[in-house]
């Protein structure tokens, strides 16, 4: 039985968002292998801005009416709003693009499988949402999962403190993302399309310190000609396209059977690394992932009515 949250979708509607959330998290996979693309190519704090200002470009003739129409709520949540542009988009792109320079983009795939995760415990820590014996058991298989991608399979490395760098950023980005999608419950009631404009907007508008910080650092890097078609694909495909699949797709079948579409990512994050990148997929990659979807799976189908 679906959650009071879902709506009814059977047949060729069924289908059709179906196919649209996959469509979704093959366009989020696929921003593993565009973050690993940009390396020597766009430096993270130009794409993450340059990535937003696209989107800003694509989605102002398709945005215009519902901006407009919710305006008066929107205005009246602007800090909010804001807050979560800066912390959702912003912040967590920053992070999974600098990742992208001292880790794997299939370890980066894995371990976006730990946000389900920590959107659970961060819904129990703001809201006390209950959770059950076998979520908790979710969570420590997924836990442990994790673990294996940061020690790269040797516990030998948590006891000399030496995780990778970019397993790092890539764990504190998952975090950020959860605290955003955590606080999303509090969302004013406007439609999503408006809602995601301005929250893009506000994360241009932050993105664009970090990029000052960039330059006066001496690493901002100019996108080069191969720069140039990654920002494209990323704005076009994980910023653009997979945010307007994700938001008919909830329309269609409600965002608690939507939101199962998500555990996809670092299935086909592995694979498009591996086929892409030629990206050697380890014995440790296989358990870890096994265990992260296994521990999502586990505190998805037996978490309390």
């Amino acid at each position: 039985m679906s959650s009071a949250d879902d709506t009814e979708a059977d047949g060729p509607r069924a289908g059709r968002a179906y196919a649209l959330l996959t469509v979704t998290a093959l366009c989020w996979a696929a921003n593993a292998i565009f973050g690993q693309l940009a390396v020597g190519e766009v430096s993270p704090m130009a794409m993450t801005a340059l990535r937003w200002l696209g989107v800003l470009i694509l989605i102002a003739t398709f945005a215009r009416r519902p901006v407009q129409r919710d305006w008066p709520a929107l205005r009246a949540h602007l800090p909010f709003i804001a807050a979560m542009g800066a912390i959702g988009f912003a912040m967590f792109n920053a992070l999974f693009y600098a990742a992208a320079y001292s880790t794997t983009a299939i370890n980066i795939g894995i371990l976006q499988g730990s946000i389900p995760v920590f959107v659970m415990l961060g819904a129990f820590v703001a809201y006390r949402t209950p959770v059950g014996a076998m979520q908790a058991a979710g969570v420590a298989v997924t836990t442990f999962g994790v673990v294996i991608v940061a020690c790269a399979g040797s516990p030998l490395q948590l006891l000399s403190l030496s995780i990778n760098r970019g397993d790092g950023l890539m764990l504190l980005a998952c975090l950020i993302y959860a605290g955003y999608a955590v606080g999303l419950r509090r969302r004013p009631p406007v439609s999503s399309l408006g809602l995601f404009t301005l929250m893009a907007g506000a994360a241009f508008v932050v993105s664009l310190p970090l990029v000052a910080g960039e330059m006066a650092l001496g690493r901002f890097q100019w996108p080069t000609p191969a720069g140039w078609a990654v920002v494209a694909l990323v704005t076009l495909l994980p910023s653009f396209l997979a945010q307007i699949c994700f938001i008919e797709g909830v329309a269609q079948i409600g965002p608690g059977r939507a939101g199962v579409f998500v555990n996809l990512v670092p299935v086909f994050a592995a694979v498009f690394a591996v086929v892409v990148l030629g990206e050697s997929f380890e014995a440790y990659h296989a358990v870890a992932l096994a265990l992260v979807l296994g521990g999502i799976w586990l505190s998805e189908r037996m978490r309390p009515a």
